[in-house]
C-alpha cells in the first residue's frame, strides 16, 4: 500500500461527487494552524501534504487495540463472576448490581471528558494515564476485601476505561489517512465485536482453571501485564504529544463538564439498574438528565460565542454524516448487545449450561464479527454508507432466524442449532460497527477526533445501558406470569432496535445520495 503523502490526494478512479473518507474534511472550519484567511479547500491541501506516515502507527495501532479490548472485556467478564463474588465478598444483591452497573456509569462519564483533554494535552499522555489508572484499579478489584471497597474499585476502574478509549480513535484519526484508516478503523470494530462476546468465555475458562473460591480475584489481576506492556510500549511507539503553548491557560469548560456529566448520569442511572431487575431510581431522574444536557448544549454555544473552547464544539453536529452515524450507532448497539445478555442468561438458567459452555454458544458471533470487521475496513471507502446498510439488513436476517429456531427447537442441542444464525448475524455486525465509525468521523478535523469520538462512545454507552434494560424486562417478564424467562420475545425487541437503526442507515443514504448529485464534482 502506498504510504506517500500525496496519496491522500489522489481521487478514486470512479471520481464520485461523494467526499472520499480519506480527506478528514475540515468541516469545522480551518486548522489553527493555518491563515485564517486561507481558503478552506487550500487548508485541507496543505494539512495533506504536511502528513508524513508514522512509521510506527501499525505498532502504536495494536497496542491502542490491546488496551481497548482490556477495558471492553471487563464490561462482560464479570458476569459469569458474579456467584463467585457473591460468596467471597459477603456481597448482597444491590452490591452485584454496581458491581456491573457502576463500570458502565463511570465509563459513560468520563468519555466526553477525557475525549477533550487528550485534544488538547496530547493523546498518548491521556492514555498513559488510563492504562495505569486502570491497572491499579484492576489489583485493587483483586484484593478486595469486602463488597463496599470491590464497588468503588470498579467504579474507579470503569472511570479508567472512559479515560482510554477516546484516546484510541483519536491516535486513530491522527496516525492514519486515506483506505489506511478505514482499516485501522476495521480492526477496532473487530476488537470491540470480539471483546463483548468472548467475556463470558475467558470469565468462565479462569474460573474452571483456578476455582471459583478464588478465580473470581484473577478475572481482575490478569489486566495487571497488560496494563504494564501497553505503558511501556505506548511511551516507545505512540505518537509524541504536541508542542504547546505554555504560556496559555488550556481552556476545560468546568461548567460544561458538570452538567454533561449529570445529564449523562441522569439518564444511565435508572437505566443500568432497571437492567439488573428492578431499580430502586425513578424513571423521572432520566428526563431530569435529559433537561441537563438540554442546559449543557444552551451553555455551550454560550461559552463558544464568548470566544472560549466549549467542550462539545456544537460544530460536530454539522460535519456532515456526523449525526446521522452516531444516532445508527446508538441505536445499533441497543440492539447488539441485547443478544448476548439474553442468550447468556438463557442457556445458563433455562439449559442449564456452565459459564464457560454458555460463552462458547455465542461465539459463532463473535467469529463472524472478527472476519467480516477486517474485511468492512477495507471495503469502506468504496462502498460507504451502502456497506454498513447491508450489513443492518444481515444482521436482522440473522436474528429472524434465531428466533425460528427458538421456537421450532428445544433442549440442550438448541446452542448447536444456533451457531449458523448467530455466525449470519456476527458477519453482518463486522459490516457495520467499524465502518459506521469510519464514515462517521471522516470529516471530523484531527485536533476534534478525540471530542468526537468520546460522544461517538457515549451514545453507545446510553444505547448499550437502554437496551440491556428494554430486553430484560421483556425477558424475565413472564416469570411474574409463570411462564419463565421468553429469550425468543426479548430478542425481538433487539431484532426491532436493529430495524431502527437499519431505516436510520437508509435514510442517511438517501441524504449522501442526495448531497452527490447537488455538489459539484
Amino acid at each position: 500500500m502506498n504510504d506517500s503523502p500525496q496519496h491522500a490526494e489522489s481521487p478514486t478512479t470512479d471520481s464520485a461527487p461523494t467526499p472520499s473518507i480519506e480527506s478528514s474534511d475540515r468541516s469545522l472550519g480551518p486548522s489553527p494552524h493555518s491563515s485564517p484567511d486561507e481558503p478552506r479547500d487550500q487548508t485541507r491541501d496543505r494539512s495533506s501534504e504536511r502528513h508524513e506516515p508514522d512509521p510506527r502507527r501499525w505498532k502504536a495501532l495494536w497496542v491502542c487495540l490491546v488496551a481497548g479490548f482490556m477495558t471492553l472485556l471487563d464490561v462482560s467478564i464479570v458476569n459469569v463472576a458474579l456467584p463467585s463474588i457473591q460468596k467471597g465478598v459477603e456481597a448482597s444483591p444491590s452490591d452485584l448490581q454496581w458491581v456491573v452497573s457502576g463500570y458502565a456509569l463511570t465509563f459513560g462519564l468520563t468519555l466526553v471528558p477525557s475525549g477533550r483533554i487528550g485534544d488538547a494535552l496530547g493523546r498518548r499522555t491521556v492514555f498513559v494515564v488510563g492504562v495505569v489508572l486502570f491497572g491499579v484499579s484492576s489489583l485493587a478489584c483483586g484484593l478486595a476485601p469486602s463488597s463496599a471497597l470491590l464497588v468503588v474499585a470498579r467504579l474507579v476502574q470503569g472511570a479508567a476505561g472512559g479515560i482510554l478509549n477516546p484516546q484510541v480513535s483519536g491516535l486513530i484519526q491522527q496516525m492514519f489517512r486515506g483506505p489506511e484508516r478505514g482499516r485501522a478503523f476495521g480492526l477496532l470494530g473487530a476488537t470491540i465485536g470480539i471483546s463483548t462476546a468472548v467475556g463470558p468465555v475467558v470469565g468462565g475458562v479462569i474460573l474452571n482453571v483456578l476455582g471459583e473460591e478464588s478465580g473470581w480475584r484473577w478475572i481482575f489481576f490478569v489486566n495487571l501485564p497488560i496494563a504494564v506492556a501497553a505503558v511501556v510500549l505506548a511511551m516507545r511507539w505512540l505518537p509524541d504529544p504536541p508542542e504547546r503553548d505554555r504560556s496559555r491557560r488550556i481552556d476545560i469548560d468546568p461548567l460544561g463538564v458538570a452538567l454533561l456529566g449529570v445529564g449523562v448520569l441522569g439518564i444511565l442511572l435508572p437505566i443500568v439498574e432497571s437492567g439488573r431487575g428492578g431499580s430502586t431510581v425513578p424513571w423521572w431522574v432520566a428526563l431530569v438528565g435529559v433537561g441537563f444536557l438540554v442546559v449543557f448544549l444552551a451553555w455551550e454555544r454560550v461559552y463558544t460565542n464568548r470566544g472560549r473552547t466549549p467542550l462539545v464544539d456544537l460544530g460536530l453536529f454539522t460535519v456532515p454524516g456526523y449525526s446521522a452515524g452516531a444516532t445508527v450507532g446508538t441505536i445499533y448497539f441497543g440492539g447488539f448487545t441485547g443478544i448476548f445478555f439474553v442468550l447468556t442468561i438463557f442457556f445458563q438458567e433455562k439449559l442449564g449450561y456452565s459459564p464457560l459452555l454458555a460463552g462458547l454458544a455465542v461465539t459463532p458471533f463473535a467469529a463472524g464479527s472478527a472476519v467480516s470487521s477486517a474485511l468492512g475496513g477495507r471495503l469502506v471507502e468504496r462502498f460507504e454508507r451502502s456497506l454498513v446498510t447491508t450489513g443492518l439488513a444481515v444482521v436482522l436476517v440473522g436474528l429472524v432466524a434465531v428466533d425460528v429456531v427458538l421456537t421450532v427447537v428445544h433442549g440442550p442441542s438448541i446452542g448447536w442449532w444456533l451457531a449458523a444464525p448467530l455466525l449470519v448475524a456476527g458477519v453482518g455486525s463486522g459490516f457495520v460497527i467499524s465502518p459506521n465509525v469510519t464514515l462517521t468521523v471522516a470529516r471530523v478535523p484531527v485536533e476534534r477526533a478525540g471530542t468526537a469520538g468520546g460522544l461517538l462512545q457515549t451514545g453507545q454507552r446510553i444505547g448499550t445501558a437502554a437496551g440491556i434494560a428494554l430486553v430484560g424486562s421483556v425477558l424475565y417478564s413472564g416469570l411474574a406470569s409463570g411462564r419463565g424467562l421468553d429469550p425468543a420475545a426479548a430478542l425481538r425487541v433487539a431484532a426491532v432496535l436493529v430495524a431502527v437503526a437499519l431505516a436510520a442507515s437508509v435514510v442517511d443514504l438517501r441524504n449522501r445520495r442526495r448531497r452527490s448529485q447537488e455538489e459539484p464534482a
